[in-house]
């Protein structure tokens, strides 16, 4: 799962970013371009998106409140946690429950996109359906570890000590500099 998702990011991002160049190129060097191209950038920045929070949520990438459910001790935080994520499941499912309305909405009328021949239900509801799909697994894989006592919460950047890191590392050259002088 996690190849498939990075290949589908990465592949995403690299598609996106040439199809930008040809269409930058095709419109103020040729004078022409492609009607389709600005909705799949549309699209493809979307799916990336809806890829990319599931992706996100495993390697730690979110930024978190979490400066009360530090303060708290291992036990209180687990259910602390547990809470966020039962309500994060639950904002899955309503999500996932009305992506699968608009589906199926969709499919029934048979309306396509735009500028292109593609089926509006393919292009959103099952990818919505596909994501949020994704982010409650990778919910319950994270409850899973919050119920066995392997993590006592999220995994998430922790911004300010970063910076705090990066602030001292900044100082060390800035002396390291001066002193070389």
């Amino acid at each position: 799962m996690n190849r498939l998702e990075e290949g589908s990011i990465t592949f995403l991002m690299a598609a996106t970013t040439l199809l930008v160049f040809v269409e930058v190129i095709l419109r103020f060097v040729f004078n022409t371009g492609m009607m389709w191209a600005q909705e799949l950038t549309l699209h493809m920045a979307a799916w990336m998106v809806i890829l990319g929070a599931p992706y996100g949520l495993k390697v730690g990438s979110h930024i978190g409140i979490d400066a009360f459910v530090r303060t708290l001790n291992p036990n209180t935080a687990r259910v602390v946690t547990t809470l966020a994520i039962l309500a994060g499941l639950a904002y899955c499912g309503l999500f996932g429950y009305g992506s699968w309305i608009y589906a199926k909405k969709m499919w029934v009328t048979g309306i396509e996109l735009e500028d292109m021949n593609v089926p509006r239900w393919l292009a959103h509801g099952a990818m919505l359906l596909l994501g949020f799909a994704l982010l409650a697994l990778r919910l319950l894989a994270l409850l899973r570890k919050v119920i066995t006592g392997e993590a006592t919460g999220f995994s998430l950047t922790d911004e300010a000590k970063e910076s705090m890191q990066l602030a001292e590392e900044a100082k060390r050259i800035s002396k390291a500099q001066g002193a070389g002088k």
